[in-house]
């Protein structure tokens, strides 16, 4: 018997360093929810990022798409996750800015239920012109439309879009008249026909168009020149202060994750991030890369929201 409760105590003795030991994280596969169609600009950047943010964790990311309603229902998914760190979502300014006054019942709170990980990047917008227009130049838009109260139209495709033109309005006190289509493809193509005077939009949809010459820049919405569009000065940059709206990605996860999962997420997305061919790849993509800390990242969205919810309310635009 004395033997047998020895030979039970080294059995016992080693278990004991397994029993109750959390495995490390991440140790298995983590899902990506992507709240938009497989394709477009948001998925494929999320797909790059989750192969290079698995290479970085030593686990596999999947991108699972889950779009509609404006993003709210892959949003809304992710949500409702279990705050292990295995369940990750890609946001956006419409899914984490815009939709809390654009919906009237989202299905979750930006704030309360995630947490930022990191920012992917930003994507500046670009006001444009016929090649046949006279305005060169942001000034010069302002001051056609300060001659034509109203009379001038900018094409919009998005709710972005109408953000930035109501920005500048605003900023700059002018009357300009909004046009709405369906698609940026649709709006360039009224723009190079001359339908429409103006046009703001991303420069991913419109660089391709300036670079042929079948319309001209006249600024970008970002703070500052865009590495997007060089050579292009931006809005605030001539002269209308407190001008800057751009769309945003961001790495979110469920609020509440243990702060190692977290600590352990935000390393590594910092390092994927950083790296030079990352960076490249992004602008190739049409996301601008900003590296940002934990508190600047916080209060980037804290002001985004703020200035989402004002500029949405001065527009008109009615919650559905």
């Amino acid at each position: 018997m004395r033997r047998l409760a020895r030979l039970l105590l080294l059995v016992c003795a080693g278990l004991a360093p397994g029993l109750g030991h959390a495995d490390t994280y991440p140790s298995r596969a983590i899902r990506l929810i992507v709240p938009y169609a497989a394709g477009q600009g948001t998925d494929i950047a999320a797909r790059y990022l989750a192969e290079e943010l698995g290479k970085e964790l030593k686990q596999s990311l999947f991108v699972d798409n889950r779009p509609g309603a404006g993003g709210n229902i892959g949003t809304q998914a992710a949500a409702r996750s279990a705050p292990d760190g295995y369940t990750l979502m890609v946001g956006t300014n419409a899914t984490h800015a815009a939709n809390a006054h654009l919906y009237l019942s989202p299905g979750y709170d930006a704030q309360a239920d995630f947490e930022p990980v990191g920012l992917l990047g930003i994507l500046p917008l670009v006001w444009v012109a016929p090649t046949s227009s006279p305005a060169n130049t942001v000034p010069d838009l302002v001051k056609m439309a300060k001659a034509k109260p109203d009379a001038l139209n900018v094409a919009l495709s998005t709710t972005t879009c109408r953000m930035a033109f109501e920005l500048l309005r605003q900023r700059a006190d002018t009357a300009l008249f909004p046009v709405d289509y369906k698609g940026s493809a649709q709006a360039v193509t009224a723009v190079i026909g001359g339908q429409v005077d103006f046009m703001v939009d991303t420069i991913t949809s419109l660089r391709s168009f300036v670079a042929g010459g079948q319309v001209k820049a006249l600024g970008v919405t970002s703070a500052r020149s865009s590495k997007l569009l060089p050579g292009v000065k931006s809005v605030a940059e001539q002269g209308v202060s407190e001008y800057e709206l751009v769309g945003w990605t961001v790495v979110y996860a469920p609020r509440g994750l243990p702060p190692e999962a977290m600590r352990t997420l935000t390393a590594a997305f910092g390092r994927v991030i950083a790296r030079p061919e990352v960076q490249d790849k992004l602008l190739q993509l049409g996301i601008e890369p900003q590296l940002r800390s934990g508190e600047e990242l916080k209060s980037f969205l804290a002001s985004e929201r703020v200035k989402w919810e004002r500029l949405i309310k001065a527009s008109g635009l009615k919650p559905a």
